[in-house]
């Protein structure tokens, strides 16, 4: 027997503003079929024959794709718009999950089982009566208003879980109040920034807006053309590198792409603007080793700048070199070198040795005591490449640990030689290591063991 035909078309999109969550766009004079279904299975009306789907577990177009095999089983005509087919096709898994030993399968039925507990809280059928904080996580005890069943939960967002229940709500305040008097609070725990995300993006439409003529030339905002920049860098560095894998982390503001030897780690924050810190770049002993070496770059760097850093994590010594500690002169006559080569001259402030471009517009800085591990602040960069007004009032910089390999910063030198040198000098092929063709100088570099005599 053939499924009867429904005059309704249900077209499925990713919202406008909420890059995760879903919309249903119903057309058809029985545009209401599709509607009834939707709603029942978890869509929130935002517009007449408009829908959303937004989940705190951020899985809305697996589930997109679930109920449009249903609809479609239904006689009903379903489209799915590239885009959002592409995040259906997309797979991905949680960075660092808390239960690693959880297959996909399993992590999408937990967080599933805490979509349920948010949407019972949300819809009243889920009474909190109170939260607490445990470590780093949000506590809570609640009954639920038709079973009378109490319940007692731990974690946030799409971890929520019952670790227990009680017969009565006077049993589960009790044990709460025992295990959590110091930090109880009554009634439900202020909302998660995902929280409030789902919330926004079921109370807006999401359908797209017609753009405002331009008037006067372009008004994009220049930190707006710079993120937009950042944004189809990475897209196309994981695009073009088969041997990276894009994961999400525990928040959409985040991208992380992880290398396939998984000593390798390069996250891109989406919301980081102008002096944020918009790329970290991590190599690792081993998968489960200890970090090596490190960098980071503020949102303000340049487009080429991070590509070039990109590039030089596709070589062995991204991983396998370190660079020696102490300091030594042929580890600072390698990264300096293509600076000398163009004329840069180093200067001495404290226990910093600058090199600044001709121009004054950027530079490379070099912390000796956190190079040597003279400080034990593990944390402050040994290498500083920036831009702007001086190495004390950048607009952009990216930061190195004291172990980042030689060959990795003379890529970052010579890119920013090449690009801020404004002496006549002819400058040679784009070749970062072993650049042979350019005149090479004997660059003047004191021991950076010793510290000038007028430094404390």
């Amino acid at each position: 027997m053939s499924t009867p035909s429904v005059d309704a078309h249900v077209r499925l999109d990713t919202h406008s503003t909420h890059p995760s969550a879903v919309t249903a766009a119903l057309t058809g004079t029985q545009a209401h079929i599709p509607h009834v279904g939707l709603e029942a299975d978890g869509w929130h009306v935002t517009a007449d024959n408009i829908l959303v789907l937004a989940r705190i577990d951020h899985e809305e177009p697996y589930w997109a794709e679930k109920a449009a095999r249903q609809l479609r089983a239904d006689g009903i005509t379903v489209e799915i718009t590239p885009r959002l087919q592409e995040s259906i096709d997309e797979e991905w898994t949680w960075a660092n999950y808390p239960m690693p030993w959880c297959s996909r399968a399993e992590i999408r039925e937990v967080s599933d089982t805490a979509q349920k507990i948010h949407d019972d809280i949300r819809h009243g059928r889920l009474l909190i009566h109170a939260h607490a904080q445990d470590a780093h996580t949000t506590v809570a005890v609640g009954t639920y208003l038709d079973t009378g069943k109490s319940v007692y939960l731990d974690g946030e967002n799409h971890l929520r879980q019952i670790a227990n229940t009680f017969n009565s709500p006077a049993l589960a305040l009790t044990a709460f109040e025992d295990m959590h008097a110091d930090t109880m609070r009554p009634g439900p725990a202020p909302m998660t920034d995902t929280e409030h995300d789902t919330h926004d993006a079921r109370t807006s439409p999401g359908t797209p807006g017609t753009k405002p003529e331009q008037v006067g030339g372009d008004t994009t905002p220049a930190h707006a053309t710079a993120a937009d920049a950042h944004e189809a860098l990475f897209a196309s560095f994981i695009e073009n590198n088969g041997e990276w894998e894009k994961y999400r982390t525990w928040s959409d503001d985040a991208s992380v792409a992880n290398h396939e030897t998984l000593t390798l780690r390069a996250e891109f924050d989406h919301e980081a603007r102008d002096r944020d810190i918009a790329w970290t770049v991590a190599s690792y002993q081993s998968p489960v080793g200890e970090r090596t070496w490190h960098a980071t770059a503020t949102a303000g760097t340049p487009v080429d700048m991070i590509e070039t850093l990109l590039k030089s994590l596709d070589t062995d010594t991204a991983w396998t070199e370190r660079t020696s500690a102490p300091l030594t002169e042929r580890t600072l006559t390698t990264v300096t070198r293509p600076l000398t080569e163009f004329g840069w001259t180093q200067t001495i402030n404290g226990h910093h040795i600058n090199w600044p471009a001709p121009n004054g517009e950027t530079g490379l800085r070099l912390d000796v005591a956190a190079a040597v591990g003279a400080t034990t602040a593990h944390s402050e960069p040994a290498w500083t490449l920036w831009g702007g007004k001086s190495a004390e009032q950048p607009t952009w910089t990216i930061e190195f640990s004291r172990h980042t390999p030689a060959a990795v910063l003379q890529d970052l030198t010579y890119e920013l030689a090449i690009t801020h040198s404004t002496q006549t000098t002819q400058r040679a092929p784009k070749t970062p290591r072993g650049h042979e063709a350019i005149r090479t100088t004997t660059p003047v570099t004191p021991t950076p063991h010793a510290r000038p005599a007028h430094s404390r």
